[in-house]
């Protein structure tokens, strides 16, 4: 099935209004089912140094996403977007995904950065969300930030049928040697067979890129660094494959991690 995507990298901060601008400049620009895929914490902010979290807003927070969510219904649009997200006491590292129909639905990060843990809470599920377009359905899994350290999870998407795997991120670390996780964002396309779809913020000291990756491990379109940009595709999903899922040897790794 053909889809048509954007692949933004945009700024970053904690100002709730100034995030939904950037992202509103963005989704205004796609129409007719795009899949709009934004960095982590587009909406809500987020950096390294959680402290601002005290004086987030849940209730500007909530209103800016019925406004995202309205965006998506006016310009028809399936958007997913990176926001730190409070619910029952807690705050979360989450995706939210908007559809044109006026439904949201969630993941949250599972494996929580050292600077997240004991702030913010760990999700415990990896849904498989469905988006209805024109041609039919197509299965999104979604995963953030330092889970791309985490290939099994990846790997348990592309299982449950996820033809695309939407990968949201602040990458911004000086410490991390460069192309190191450019790489792991080629392998989790190539050893799953699916399409990656990565969307960093725009800050000159990122070091992962945003791309588009088929499942062939091609990079079909690529951007780092600083400036904001959209990264624009038309993938086809029949070309995620089961070619090397169908080939893993489940006798020895059962027999080594279950024996």
């Amino acid at each position: 099935m053909i889809v048509r995507t954007a692949v933004a990298q945009i700024p970053v901060s904690w100002n709730v209004r100034e995030n939904l601008a950037e992202i509103a400049r963005v989704v205004k620009a796609c129409a007719d089912d795009d899949l709009v895929v934004l960095p982590e914490g587009a909406l809500s902010g987020y950096g390294t140094d959680l402290s601002p979290l005290a004086d987030l807003d849940p209730g500007e927070l909530d209103e800016a996403m019925t406004e995202l969510a309205k965006l998506a219904i006016r310009s028809a649009v399936h958007v997913v977007c990176g926001s730190l997200v409070f619910d029952a006491g807690r705050w979360w590292n989450a995706a939210i995904l908007f559809d044109p129909e006026g439904r949201r639905s969630f993941y949250r990060k599972i494996n929580l950065a050292m600077n997240e843990r004991g702030v913010l809470a760990a999700g415990s599920e990896l849904p498989v969300h469905r988006l209805t377009l024109p041609g039919g359905a197509v299965d999104v899994g979604v995963q953030i930030c330092r889970e791309i350290r985490f290939p099994e999870q990846w790997g348990y998407m592309a299982r449950s049928g996820a033809k695309v795997l939407a990968y949201l991120t602040n990458a911004a670390n000086p410490d991390e040697p460069s192309g190191v996780w450019r790489s792991h964002l080629i392998s989790r396309a190539a050893e799953n067979q699916r399409w990656v779809l990565a969307a960093n913020v725009a800050d000159p000291i990122s070091h992962c890129p945003t791309m588009i990756v088929s499942p062939r491990g091609k990079v079909v379109s690529e951007v780092a660094g600083g400036e904001p940009a959209v990264l624009r595709a038309v993938i086809d999903t029949d070309a995620a494959s089961e070619w090397y899922l169908g080939q893993r040897r489940r006798d020895v790794i059962e027999m080594h991690y279950l024996g």
